[in-house]
């Protein structure tokens, strides 16, 4: 019988299932595109998109949580494409935060996943 093991979190904050649109520019362009994150946390988000987005690059993301649209800068980590799609999963850390505007997603992702 093989036992498994519950993999330790390596993150520094809490994850939370979070699908909701996003909207994203990347640095130094003028359009802004589209994705779904999957997942986020107050150091930053995975999101699902058509375009792939090498890693290093710089994004200017818009989220809408709740009644507010947080506007954080983010550096793209890892960019992969998905099997038999033409889609891509990007994961993306926020290095540009507003103070008031990361603890407010703090506070909401500790509101839903029930801490105090």
């Amino acid at each position: 019988m093989v036992l498994l093991q519950k993999q330790k979190e390596n993150r520094e904050t809490p994850r939370l299932n979070f699908r909701s649109g996003i909207r994203y520019q990347l640095r130094g362009k003028q359009d802004f595109d589209n994705g779904i994150s999957q997942d986020i946390s107050c150091g930053g988000l995975r999101l699902t998109n058509e375009q792939f987005i090498p890693t290093s690059t710089l994004v200017m993301l818009e989220i809408n949580v709740l009644n507010r649209v947080l506007r954080p800068v983010g550096k793209v980590a890892w960019s992969m494409s998905l099997a038999r799609s033409d889609r891509n999963q990007t994961g993306i850390e926020f290095v540009e935060f507003n103070g008031i505007e990361r603890n407010y997603l703090k506070e909401y992702i500790n509101m839903q996943i029930g801490v105090v």
